[in-house]
């Protein structure tokens, strides 16, 4: 694929051809897991058929096949991210909430002491709250929040008081809530010069937004392969190579070490330190054929049509349903994703995903793992659609039409 056709999009992924309830499936809940193209399917099972082995162990032909393919998605990723030192500054978890549990437990644990602060906002998914909280319990950090303004973005009104003795600052590229993309390089900027570092949760901008580490000029991102059309099971956590290199091990066991004695152990140098255990090496073939597909459609390609769609419905549910289902994030499309967080009025989101269920149209109800963002705007839970780069138009009529038989009904 050279060029980008949401519709031609759609033909390459098989569960775009399911029937829900005698309707074809309207699939908005990309923002907690993309559908997968038939390229990613067929590499991981060429993967089981050709070549499976362990990685980085036997030295017969499938097993070098195997290490090959692993190390090569490896490459992709850091192609993908324009990480200038390479494929050593890749380490594969098996999701973005790994990534964040390894980096508060090795470089957090390490690094952070009594007394210093790590500085997340009120929109971050639990992914990047809970192993802050945990190094607080542990070691005494203090964990700070940015709030968020009453027009769903960042409130950075007061950052230089927030930012005294922050030794890290952790935030969303873009909320899986709101939709809202935060200003990582301004951020960043404004860490650098207080002496911190930061960590960026790409999970929804990486797989929606053009990611360029250099431009971003971040020190950590994680993401997940599954919300970028690959399969579940792989995360991605990212850093400079002289970070990682004095970050201790995360687990330990088979792999991460360079010698094992009855006196102690030597990890190895490098992502391989991390990855203790037989990896997920079927998931890196699918990743790495999700990052060639990405890559054919262009990621700017991507953002300006969800972008375009994304503008499109919030029209049309201001005018369709004003005073009856009120949208939780920004009103418009300015630093805003395609993630649709909706509160119909006197309806629990359940009761609204059910309905939308009965006309094929997949979306998220919950509260996302991001209660304290619900308890900042006073909900339990929102119905959330989320757009990807198969999504169309008719895919929002028909939850127009779904979400206007809902409000008929409750009301």
């Amino acid at each position: 694929m050279t060029s980008f056709d949401p519709q031609r999009v759609r033909t390459d992924i098989p569960l775009m051809r399911r029937v829900i309830n005698g309707r074809p499936i309207t699939y908005l809940d990309s923002g907690a897991s993309s559908l997968t193209p038939r390229t990613v399917i067929e590499a991981m099972d060429r993967y089981y058929e050709n070549h499976h082995a362990n990685v980085h162990r036997g030295v017969y032909q499938t097993a070098n096949e195997a290490t090959a393919i692993y190390e090569g998605a490896r490459e992709a990723a850091a192609r993908f991210l324009n990480a200038t030192g390479g494929s050593e500054e890749i380490v594969f978890t098996k999701n973005a909430t790994e990534s964040f549990n390894l980096l508060a437990r090795s470089w957090g644990a390490k690094f952070l002491s009594h007394g210093d602060v790590v500085l997340v906002s009120e929109m971050e998914h639990h992914a990047n709250i809970v192993p802050w909280f945990q190094l607080r319990d542990s070691h005494g950090v203090d964990v700070r929040f940015i709030p968020v303004s009453d027009d769903y973005r960042l409130d950075l009104s007061n950052i230089d008081e927030l930012m005294r003795g922050v030794k890290l600052v952790s935030v969303t590229g873009m909320s899986n809530v709101l939709g809202t993309i935060n200003p990582i390089r301004e951020l960043a900027d404004m860490a650098h010069a207080h002496g911190a570092l930061i960590a960026v949760d790409g999970a929804q901008s990486v797989a929606h937004l053009p990611t360029d580490l250099v431009d971003l000029d971040v020190d950590f991102m994680a993401f997940s392969a599954h919300k970028m059309l690959g399969p579940t099971g792989l995360g991605i956590f990212w850093t400079r190579a002289e970070i990682m290199e004095a970050m201790p091990p995360f687990l330990g066991g088979g792999g991460m070490i360079k010698d094992v004695s009855l006196d102690g152990y030597t990890p190895a140098s490098g992502p391989t330190r991390f990855e203790a255990g037989t990896p997920p090496i079927a998931q890196t073939a699918g990743f790495s054929a999700a990052v060639t597909y990405i890559e054919g459609l262009g990621m700017d390609n991507i953002a300006a049509y969800e972008k375009e769609l994304t503008g499109d419905a919030l029209t049309r549910l201001a005018l369709e349903f004003s005073g009856r289902v009120r949208v939780i994030g920004p009103a418009d499309t300015l630093d805003r994703g395609g993630v649709i967080s909706l509160d119909v009025d006197g309806v629990h989101p359940h009761d609204v995903a059910q309905v939308l269920d009965q006309f094929g149209v997949c979306v998220r109800p919950g509260h996302h793992c991001a209660k304290p963002l619900m308890r900042r705007f006073g909900l339990a839970a929102t119905a959330r659609a989320s757009f990807g780069p198969y999504s169309l138009v008719s895919d929002t009529d028909v939850l127009l039409e779904a979400l206007g038989h809902a409000v008929k009904m409750f009301g």
